[in-house]
């Protein structure tokens, strides 16, 4: 079954075009336009520019999709959407302009999504696979549990970080609860799994991509040293440097140092000595799902 899903993030928007069977989601076509939706995303509102960049993106990503006509479309919006007091404005910008019905995710709802998406695109063990989605305005962290999968959803990511000048160790503060949770809780031999725009821009610099190919970057390993390396890099090389460096996209220079910082958080907090990059992320987890719900109609 062919399908669609878009991703209306607080950094970028973004769409997959998939084949989707019982198990697996298969890639056909996808996109990303940067469209910042999050743009003072601390003031608690979002901005009519940044709706507008979206909603346009988004009126792109259908014309890309009609010749191929898939069964269906999922929109889904998570931080920037879920956190603003005018919402339903941007809900109803985006009804009216494109007639879809735009989904918001709850914190746990973008966690179980990412968590699908990487178990339908890499070969991991559930059983002591963790995994973190690094977004602009929230990460979320997923993990096997003693009884039962576990799920939370953080106020931080790359743009609020950035826009609110959190310092590392502030960002940590509103870490630790969770992580201390995990770490107390985590499986042996834990494998963690790095989904999102910081974690695809670390592969495709470390592997000095002028142009980024995705088959290279999904499954890349990347160490804790090779991480620390990189952040040393991104630092030193200053806001004008890493406008010109290799792998990461202009678009992403001024805020890839929070984003960074995250995930060096859970690396050091938790002992990991790394983990590996996965291009199946959300995206392939809404895929997957609405492949399910289409499915489940047919046979009613």
């Amino acid at each position: 079954m062919l399908v669609a899903s878009i991703d209306i993030g607080t950094n970028s928007t973004r769409f997959l075009l998939a084949r989707v069977s019982d198990q697996q989601v298969d890639h056909v076509k996808s996109g990303l336009l940067t469209t910042r939706l999050g743009q003072g995303i601390n003031r608690g509102r979002l901005l009519p520019e940044a709706m507008e960049r979206t909603v346009a993106a988004i009126q792109e990503f259908l014309k890309e999709l009609a010749p191929y006509q898939p069964g269906g479309i999922i929109a889904a919006a998570t931080s920037a959407v879920r956190d603003a007091a005018n919402r339903e404005e941007f809900i109803h910008l985006v009804r009216q302009t494109t007639g879809l019905e735009v989904v918001v995710l709850s914190g746990e709802e973008e966690a179980a999504a990412a968590y699908r998406g990487v178990l339908a695109g890499l070969p991991v063990t559930a059983a002591n696979t963790l995994v973190l989605d690094v977004g602009g305005g929230s990460t979320e962290i997923i993990w096997p549990g003693h009884s039962a999968l576990r799920y939370a959803s953080l106020p931080v990511g790359a743009v609020r970080m950035t826009e609110g000048g959190h310092s590392e160790k502030q960002i940590k503060e509103i870490m630790q609860p969770v992580l201390t949770e995990i770490k107390n809780s985590q499986p042996d031999d834990p494998v963690l799994v790095a989904v999102g725009g910081t974690a695809t821009t670390l592969a495709a610099v470390s592997l000095q991509l002028k142009d980024y190919r995705p088959e290279l970057v999904h499954g890349c390993r990347l160490s804790a040293a090779e991480i620390n390396r990189l952040f040393s890099l991104l630092e030193t090389a200053g806001p004008a440097g890493r406008l010109k460096m290799i792998g990461l996209q202009p678009e992403r220079a001024d805020i890839i140092l929070a984003g960074v910082t995250i995930i060096k958080i859970v690396l050091d907090t938790l002992a990991l000595p790394g983990l590996t990059v996965s291009e199946s992320d959300i995206l392939y987890g809404l895929a997957w799902e609405l492949g399910q719900q289409l499915s489940k109609q047919k046979l009613e």
